[in-house]
């Protein structure tokens, strides 16, 4: 008996021996297997990586300069769209000789009880024959004491001042803006006009506008819609107006001055812009099959020949989201519309007959797969993701020139539209790099057609400055919950640790490229990034 009580002594003790053994065994066979891992399977596929981002990295760049190239030599040659078309809006509006075709001015809305006054107003007051104008009023609000107001207003102009004001509302928002244009268009007094101008809630048109556009029309039977630009009245109200200002000044004075003069092609851009009726009737109207109901008319109507022409000339005021909630909702719309716009009419665009085969390539390649996929992609995978994982796994290198050379070189490019906002490029870059994080999770639900590929919430407005400051005051009512974004927060924690790893391990200064953009992940995950205003 003691002989046995010592065996199984003994084999507990040799057991306790070898249970260390085991676990240097277990550790030796998983870093083993790490090693054979990394070196079989994730440096190869970082490598790949690298290339994908390196061709896609000289996609964006020979996108950028060729645009900033085209819109450069147009200005340097002074194209104006007056010469290009045959027409001096100018001078046709100082003859004023001709008789004035009827123009329709729709004003989409929903519950806009702030810029309500300011558009109207705008509209009403624009220099036009009254006899030849008709100001369109759709009202989609399912608030009823906003809808009594828009609708006292319409009166008052219409009874105090003799304006022509439609004001018109519908059952329910089916189709959303493309629904309320699309049903706006079906009234009977709207046959009689030949122009049809629009322009959103917050937009507030000059009141020349419709006589420096509309000749453009008249002149050129071949033209379908006139573009004008936007003009922001709330750009010096935070940092998140302030970026926004730069992305839209580039979209204009760049992306669509280089369209109307390569191809006489552009994207509408759903307001403060003049069709030709004749124009949409042919393209089919309106449609509500994606959120990109403005893209998808240009889309139909160019491919049926119709041409647009833009006139940077020409602005128009208008409002950009103050709120990051509101800019976040609009950027889903304009990313994911696209997408699923792009997956429904590609073969269209291919089998079109009207068109150029320099058109089509410039439709899908430029348009669709180089400026909003390939160029969101890139600067969300390259930035957040790729360089990290380059710095836990350096055996893939990433070359000098694609590390820094090629992205100042596009940060350059991009900064052009607005010089007095070169102080923030760096800034701008950072939150362009995590939105780009959110314009690709649009991209995919809008090529897969998910649950949210329709989704439409209308971006809010916040009226003038001086209400706007007041409203700031009420951020402390603002929930914690409400303005945590949980991949955001995540992938900051992934740039913090790889920025820390490099800092501590690594005999260079990556981090100091990733550790910039980990903050700015935190302060656009925690909503820190434009105003917080209450909805209460």
């Amino acid at each position: 008996m003691g002989a046995a009580a010592g065996g199984h002594a003994l084999r507990a003790v040799g057991d306790v021996v070898s249970f260390p053994a085991t676990v240097a065994a277990f550790v030796e066979a998983l870093l083993q297997g790490w090693a054979e891992a990394r070196a079989g399977l994730l440096v190869p596929l970082l490598r790949a990586a690298v290339l994908l981002c390196t061709a896609m990295s000289l996609i964006v760049l020979a996108e950028k300069v060729f645009l900033g190239a085209v819109s450069s030599v147009a200005k340097l040659r002074r194209r104006r769209p007056g010469r290009v078309c045959r027409c001096d809006p100018d001078e046709e509006a100082a003859a004023a000789s001709q008789a004035y075709p009827m123009v329709l001015v729709q004003i989409p809305m929903y519950n806009e009880r702030e810029v309500y006054q300011l558009s109207i107003e705008a509209a009403c007051r624009l220099t036009w024959p009254v006899d030849r104008l008709i100001v369109q009023v759709l009202d989609d609000s399912t608030d009823s004491v906003i809808k009594e107001l828009v609708k006292g207003e319409c009166e008052r102009w219409a009874t105090e001042e003799g304006i022509n004001v439609k004001y018109e509302t519908r059952k329910d928002r089916a189709g959303y803006k493309a629904g309320n244009l699309k049903e706006g268009m079906r009234h009977a007094y709207v046959r009689a006009c030949e122009f049809v101008a629009m322009f959103d809630a917050d937009f507030q048109p000059p009141p020349d506008f419709l006589v420096r556009t509309v000749p453009f029309l008249v002149h050129n039977p071949s033209l379908a819609l006139v573009q004008t630009r936007w003009k922001f009245v709330n750009a010096n109200d935070c940092l998140l107006t302030r970026m926004q200002e730069m992305s839209m000044d580039y979209h204009f004075k760049v992306e669509q001055e280089a369209g109307s003069s390569l191809c006489n092609f552009f994207g509408y851009n759903g307001t403060a812009g003049v069709w030709r009726t004749q124009a949409i009737v042919e393209s089919g109207g309106w449609e509500d099959r994606t959120t990109a109901e403005d893209m998808d008319l240009a889309l139909r109507a160019g491919l049926l020949g119709w041409e647009f022409v833009y006139v940077g000339s020409i602005k128009v005021k208008s409002e950009l989201p103050s709120t990051l909630k509101a800019y976040r909702s609009q950027q889903h719309r304009w990313s994911c519309g696209p997408a699923l716009l792009f997956k429904k009419m590609f073969w269209q665009i291919l089998a079109a007959e009207r068109v150029s085969v320099w058109k089509k390539w410039y439709m899908v390649y430029d348009f669709f797969i180089a400026r909003r996929i390939v160029g969101t992609f890139y600067t969300f995978f390259f930035f957040s993701v790729l360089i990290p994982l380059n710095i836990l796994l350096p055996e893939a290198q990433i070359p000098v020139w694609e590390l820094i050379y090629i992205p100042i070189a596009i940060t350059l490019l991009n900064s052009v539209g607005t010089p007095r906002s070169i102080h923030l490029v760096i800034l701008w870059v950072l939150f362009e790099n995590v939105m780009a994080l959110h314009r690709f999770k649009a991209i995919l639900i809008g090529f897969l057609e998910a649950d949210r590929a329709n989704e439409w919430i209308v971006t809010q407005k916040l009226g003038n400055l001086q209400k706007l400051k007041s409203i700031a005051r009420l951020t402390g009512s603002y929930r914690f919950k409400d303005r945590f974004h949980f991949l955001e927060v995540f992938i900051g924690l992934f740039l913090l640790a790889s920025a820390c790893f490099d800092y501590l391990y690594r005999d260079d200064y990556v981090y100091l490229f990733v550790l910039p953009q980990s903050i700015m992940y935190f302060a656009i995950g925690f909503q820190f990034v434009g105003l917080n205003v209450s909805e209460d």
